[in-house]
């Protein structure tokens, strides 16, 4: 298939595209390389991918209509995979306008190429962050999620509505993966995981935001890319899904389990509970199993030390930034 991947530079879309293409797919990538992190590091992401004959890289906003347009009138997609985004609960709350207008309006933008051009089938990159500080564990897609707290977590919403819309509309099928703390190789370096491995190797303290309570879902990127890699073609109407590892892990725990991989011991610092963030995500995957035979397999320790590994080897190698 000719397939779009927006975001398709970072983490998951990067991890994502080397997936496709090694399944024989034709990878068309949009990337503003923005400098919410080091674009250097989204440089190193593709280097793997450039110059191979099934994929194809642009340097482009989506925020840009025309340049859109051109790509769109270029190829002819058979699905679209909308990963583009500002990223980040907190960054969100100091920049409100940024959020809005880049998950909003440039979903807006993928939505109404689908629709000129024809695209019936679209996948969107939600959040666990929709659900806010929903008191309700696991969380189940059928929840209501009207309260966010976060600017960012309600652009991810207005996200899922606005793809609800031009779905019933103008016949698009969407599948809205609600993404829980995804982790692993080329994790952005602001994420927890990652810079609690930088801050523990390095032998410098590590801070927590609140008394070290809080969990997350932690989910492992490779479970992530391989259930959307194989459940390309049952893209049928519109679906929200969790995507998630059904298994909170404490921010305790957590670094428990990055000091045995990386064999040195925190040096911990406590702070004060930062605005936006929740106390818990845990999701609920029974939709995922059944619809999309979906299985995480990879536990938090394994994942942990795989991450570990892989940090441990850019950092020798001289490609971390």
């Amino acid at each position: 298939m000719n397939i779009l991947v927006t975001g398709g530079a970072g983490f998951i879309g990067s991890n994502l595209c080397e997936k496709l293409i090694c399944a024989g797919e034709k990878i068309i990538c949009i990337d503003n390389f923005n400098d919410y992190y080091n674009p250097k590091i989204k440089e190193e992401n593709l280097r793997n991918l450039e110059g191979r004959a099934n994929f194809i890289l642009y340097r482009m906003d989506i925020l840009d209509r025309e340049k859109l347009k051109e790509v769109f009138n270029k190829h002819s997609f058979d699905m679209v995979i909308h990963l583009a985004a500002r990223a980040g609960v907190r960054p969100s709350i100091s920049n409100a306008s940024l959020y809005e207008a880049v998950n909003v309006q440039g979903t807006i933008n993928i939505l109404e190429c689908c629709r000129k051009y024809g695209i019936g089938k679209l996948i969107f990159a939600s959040s666990s962050s929709v659900y806010g500080g929903n008191k309700k564990i696991p969380f189940s897609e059928d929840d209501i999620v009207d309260r966010p707290i976060s600017p960012y977590a309600a652009t991810k919403k207005a996200g899922e509505l606005i793809c609800y819309t031009y779905s019933h509309l103008f016949n698009i099928s969407v599948y809205c993966y609600r993404f829980f703390t995804v982790y692993g190789p080329r994790q952005r370096p602001e994420m927890a995981i990652y810079k609690f491995t930088k801050l523990i190797t390095e032998e410098k303290p590590i801070e927590i935001f609140g008394d070290g309570t809080s969990s997350r879902d932690y989910t492992y990127v490779e479970d992530i890319v391989d259930v959307i890699a194989s459940n390309l073609e049952n893209v049928k109407g519109y679906e929200i899904i969790n995507l998630g590892n059904s298994n909170p892990v404490k921010v305790t725990e957590l670094i428990k389990f990055i000091e045995k991989a990386a064999n040195k011991k925190a040096q911990v610092e406590y702070g004060r509970v930062q605005a936006g963030d929740v106390p818990v995500t845990y999701a609920d995957i029974l939709k995922a199993k059944k619809m999309l035979k979906y299985n995480p397999k990879t536990r938090i320790e394994e994942g942990i030390n795989k991450f570990t590994a892989w940090y441990t080897e850019t950092r020798k190698s001289g490609k971390l930034f």
